[in-house]
């Protein structure tokens, strides 16, 4: 497997060896000793989720806070996606920054979103199913969030914002500077 940091520190992108023939394929989908080892940190995954969205279906960006933050390792399993990491660490040089990454089941391209970041993604084909490691539960009262056309952010999620479907939970999150208050 074949680990590269991204430009936020400590976020990285995995691309697993494909192993392809007339069959079909196999691909490693994780090895915590690799993981690990390429990326320097222990991270323990506790809960595996998953989710099935329709073109256009936007979700994010979402975080948790304090003892309940959670990193995740996110790939998608089938479809395509615009996956969006905003580094949220007050100390970091990156701070405020984002990444954007096609995730697709043809790419079998993975994520590790380390604690500390928001995330969302935006799915760009019907039927894409997203798959996502956490190491730590789910907590309700921690759970945070960024609007998505935060214009401080500038995020580019690729089709016209009119186009995009967002739960009424997520039309209300706060803005970036908001959310940092």
């Amino acid at each position: 497997m074949l680990i590269q940091e991204t430009k936020l520190k400590g976020c990285y992108i995995l691309h697993p060896k494909l192993f392809e023939d007339k069959r079909g394929y196999f691909i490693e989908s994780f090895n915590e000793t690799a993981f690990k080892e390429q990326i320097r940190q222990n991270v323990s995954f506790v809960q595996d989720n998953e989710s099935k969205s329709a073109k256009g279906v936007l979700r994010g960006l979402h975080y948790q806070k304090g003892k309940h933050a959670q990193a995740k390792l996110v790939r998608v399993v089938s479809g395509s996606v615009i996956d969006v990491v905003v580094d949220l660490r007050l100390n970091s040089d990156t701070f405020g920054q984002h990444v954007s990454i096609l995730l697709s089941g043809d790419n079998k391209m993975q994520l590790f979103v380390p604690r500390g970041f928001a995330h969302g993604f935006l799915a760009l084909e019907e039927n894409t199913i997203f798959s996502y490691k956490c190491d730590n539960y789910y907590n309700k009262a921690s759970e945070r969030g960024i609007i998505y056309n935060d214009k401080d952010l500038n995020i580019d999620w690729q089709i016209p914002l009119e186009n995009i479907i967002i739960s009424e939970k997520d039309r209300e999150l706060p803005s970036f500077k908001e959310a940092l208050i």
